[in-house]
């Protein structure tokens, strides 16, 4: 609740905050209207001074040419009555030379009075060139001042129509409306969609993408921001500038573009395109009159490099058969070498096998060597071995054998 004071009377009194906001808005609009009124006021006051000044530059010119035919004319008049006073004692013998000398003045007067009076009529008709043109100025003046108010009408109704979220959700909805109207004749092959993705914990308000024969050529992310001017937060355009070049990169746009009726009074953001890429690569900022400006002109520009967009994309499909290749070449390159080297592995093992086996035959081969000399030296020394040498240290033996052969030698 609010307590008012009446400045006539002192009582006091007390209103709701919905009566309090009408009160404030009916002293919002008598001021309005006073300032309406007084710059109405001044431009007439403008004009009027405008139009005096140009009657008194006319009238000055004027008075200058009269004074200056005025003032040859007394010459001339003077110059005849010099001539009369030169012949006033021969009127009889000059008569007729005072006569032509007379005609001739009286002719250059006429002449002078026909150019006086030519002088006249051409201000004269200065007067009407000046009054068209006053009556031009006063129309082109009451024009604009119908243009403002009826654009200040137009913008009262529509804000004491709408809630500030309404605000936002109408200027979206008038920039797609723009848009479908041109759609089918300008852009049918273009996408033209609200951004609905939030899962990186923001997004835009549309995303424009247009392509050509499979390949992409131009996209821009689109921000719409207004509020009503009774918000007591006053936001500026860069405040929206970063969030929308973080939403451009993330959904991989080229182009940003914020359509903003913030600042309205800012003569930098009325005055045309804006380009801000100084700050924000690629970004514009715009007013709605110039949202389908701004995509015809991106488009366009984006058209020109389309042939170099495909060539690039041909290229890029190209490299990408390159890689591949590579890939699959390193891959048989890496298998072939990780073969090789178990294989190598595997051949190594098996040289080291034979190597072990023919050392393990050479040994056995230097063991059969050496068992077939033993055999050899025993069978040498059995060929050598007989009795005389067995009995060579036993003589009962000796004397036995000695007996046998004897015997045997009897029998025989």
């Amino acid at each position: 609740m609010q307590e008012i004071k009446c400045p006539n009377c002192g009582e006091v009194f007390v209103v709701d905050e919905s009566g309090y906001a009408q009160i404030v808005q009916q002293v919002r609009d008598q001021e309005f209207e006073r300032e309406l009124e007084q710059r109405r006021k001044d431009l007439s006051e403008a004009k009027e001074s405008e139009l005096k000044l140009a009657r008194m530059e006319q009238k000055e010119e004027y008075e200058r040419a009269l004074s200056a035919k005025d003032t040859e004319l007394l010459k001339r008049e003077q110059e005849i009555e010099k001539l009369k006073a030169q012949i006033s004692g021969k009127e009889t013998e000059k008569k007729l030379a005072v006569s032509e000398a007379v005609n001739e003045k009286d002719k250059e007067i006429s002449e002078k009075i026909a150019q006086i009076t030519e002088l006249k009529s051409r201000l004269s008709n200065k007067d009407s060139e000046s009054e068209l043109k006053q009556q031009s100025l006063q129309k082109e003046y009451e024009t604009q001042l119908r243009l403002k108010d009826e654009q200040i009408e137009y913008y009262k109704d529509f804000k004491a129509r709408q809630s500030t979220k309404m605000i936002g959700e109408s200027l979206e909805q008038h920039c797609l409306t723009q848009f479908n109207s041109l759609r089918m004749t300008a852009f049918p092959n273009a996408y033209f969609e609200k951004d609905n993705d939030a899962r990186s914990g923001s997004k835009g308000d549309f995303i424009f993408r247009e392509a050509a024969e499979g390949v992409e050529f131009i996209s821009i992310m689109f921000e719409m921001k207004n509020e009503m001017d009774e918000t007591a937060t006053k936001h500026k355009n860069e405040d929206f500038l970063k969030e929308l070049d973080k939403d451009r990169r993330e959904k991989k746009c080229e182009y940003a573009v914020l359509v903003s009726l913030l600042e309205i009074d800012n003569e930098l953001y009325n005055n045309g395109i804006v380009d801000v890429s100084y700050k924000y690569e690629k970004m514009y900022v715009v007013r709605p009159q110039f949202f389908i400006p701004i995509i015809t002109l991106l488009r366009n520009a984006a058209l020109n490099s389309l042939q170099y967009r495909q060539e690039l994309e041909v290229a890029k499909h190209q490299q990408v058969d390159i890689l591949h290749f590579e890939e699959n070449m390193n891959a048989f390159k890496e298998g072939f070498a990780r073969n090789y080297r178990l294989a190598s592995d595997k051949f190594k093992t098996a040289i080291d096998e034979i190597d072990k086996t023919i050392t393990h035959l050479q040994k056995t081969k230097e063991a059969l060597l050496s068992s077939e000399n033993n055999l050899r030296l025993a069978n040498n020394k059995a060929e050598d071995l007989s009795i005389k040498k067995l009995t060579k240290n036993a003589p009962s033996v000796k004397a036995m054998f000695d007996d046998l052969e004897s015997g045997d030698d009897g029998e025989f």
